[in-house]
């Protein structure tokens, strides 16, 4: 598994050579992992893209002298990664969008691979802190796992544009001298791009910002009725078309009574579960401990809550907690 990190950049150029480049590149880490995020629907892949962008820029900076604004050439080079990565035809999704809503007593099926799934990233990964709230909150709703999905279904090309122009709102011209095409290019490539999304009734509207009172107390009822396992009061906070899923299983189920099905059955093992608050994806989310057979609390899943007036939209359990949990720095486990 890939580490999440920050490794050295080009350690074969001397440090002396470049005296002021590394925290230069530093300071654009976070909006190019998110760049890279929504390009990749991977938070692994998105840190080796941005790491990629760096080693390319380090070893090609005396041929930049400066002619475009260092953000842009780094724009142009995380483009350029991004779009080599995308090569194989596999596109990441969430389960609800590659089956059918199933029932509870659905066999639950063999594990998809990895790169099947769109993946949870951590909050301080991508959004910034400070700034104008407007513009942080376009950045929470653009990593938003359903926004992340929706951007799957683009061509790669087409995915690159709508980011530049819909989430960081640069100008056509600037989108078509990054990409080396025209103007009328960039937007008839928006306009497809845009025609997609709104198919999927998807858009990153800026609307995902900082909870208010009413969400957090929703939370606090969740994280209360989950633990209590009182599945009446649990599901009592989700809309009636709720989504319940949990990659890498492709099963996923919808009404009220099947998840109430499945938390008896086949999840019963869930029963007097523990939960640490965290964020993922400009969204709440849990990692989720249940009871360990020789006491205490072993990793079960991470949840990811969706959000929308005012109930709870969708939760996705992400099972591959050996992987996420050291991501959002959760620990291995929770003692009695």
């Amino acid at each position: 598994m890939t580490e999440l990190t920050t490794h050295p950049i080009a350690p074969e150029v001397p440090a002396a050579a470049r005296p002021d480049l590394e925290p230069q590149l530093e300071a654009h880490r976070v909006e190019l992992t998110a760049y890279c995020y929504r390009m990749l629907g991977a938070a692994f892949e998105a840190e080796d893209a941005v790491q990629e962008t760096f080693i390319r820029a380090w070893r090609g900076f005396d041929r930049f002298e400066g002619r475009a604004a260092l953000r842009s050439w780094l724009y142009r080079i995380a483009t350029n990664v991004c779009l080599d990565m995308l090569h194989a035809p596999q596109r990441r999704a969430r389960p609800v969008d590659v089956s059918i809503a199933r029932t509870a007593d659905t066999p639950l099926g063999d594990p998809l691979p990895e790169t099947t799934w769109i993946e949870p990233v951590p909050d301080q990964r991508v959004v910034p802190t400070g700034g104008d709230p407007a513009d942080v909150a376009i950045a929470r709703e653009s990593v938003r796992l359903a926004f992340v999905a929706a951007l799957q279904h683009l061509a790669p090309r087409q995915r690159a544009v709508l980011i530049l122009r819909e989430v960081l709102r640069w100008r056509a011209d600037e989108v078509a001298e990054l990409l080396d095409t025209t103007v009328a290019s960039v937007n008839s490539a928006l306009q497809r791009a845009r025609a997609t999304l709104a198919s999927r009734d998807v858009e990153a509207s800026g609307s995902s910002g900082a909870l208010d009172d009413e969400q957090r107390a929703l939370l606090e009822r969740y994280m209360d009725a989950f633990q209590r396992y009182d599945l009446d009061s649990l599901t009592s906070l989700l809309h009636e078309d709720a989504a319940w899923s949990m990659p890498p299983y492709a099963l996923w189920l919808q009404t009220h009574d099947d998840i109430v099905a499945w938390c008896l059955g086949p999840g019963i093992a869930c029963r007097g579960s523990r939960l640490i608050g965290v964020e993922a994806n400009g969204s709440p989310a849990f990692g989720h401990y249940k009871p360990a057979p020789g006491g205490g609390y072993e990793p079960w899943s991470l949840q990811v809550l969706e959000i929308a007036d005012g109930r709870i939209s969708a939760i996705t359990f992400f099972l591959d907690t050996q992987k996420f949990f050291p991501l959002f720095g959760l620990p291995p486990r929770l003692d009695p």
